[in-house]
């Protein structure tokens, strides 16, 4: 029978190669501090990465048109991003658990 953390780690997506020095550095962390607080900081640098390196177009639209209050076209606009953004995340998401590793 197979842990809860075996079944955790191979239903994750794969971490490009730019971000896994973030995802040794938070394994490094959860061990040593035990804290999840204190290892925040390394947990968000390593999404962010990730999500950059899938959807790092669609992140970037979303942080532009959603930042502020605007007109209804930037609203609209907003909207359209979040669903693109929403999109290519399931897409990756899919994608990545779908395709068997090399």
């Amino acid at each position: 029978m197979r842990s809860d953390k075996t079944e955790r780690d191979e239903a994750a997506l794969p971490i490009p190669a730019n971000c896994e020095r973030l995802l040794r550095s938070l394994k490094q962390c959860h061990r040593h501090s035990g804290l999840e607080a204190q290892c925040r900081h390394l947990n968000r640098a390593l999404a962010e990465c990730v999500v950059s390196a899938f959807c790092g177009e669609e992140a970037e639209a979303v942080r532009s048109l959603c930042g502020s209050a605007g007109t209804s076209l930037k609203r609209s606009q907003c909207q359209r991003a979040q669903m693109r953004f929403s999109a290519c995340l399931s897409h990756s998401t899919s994608t990545a658990l779908l395709t068997p590793d090399e």
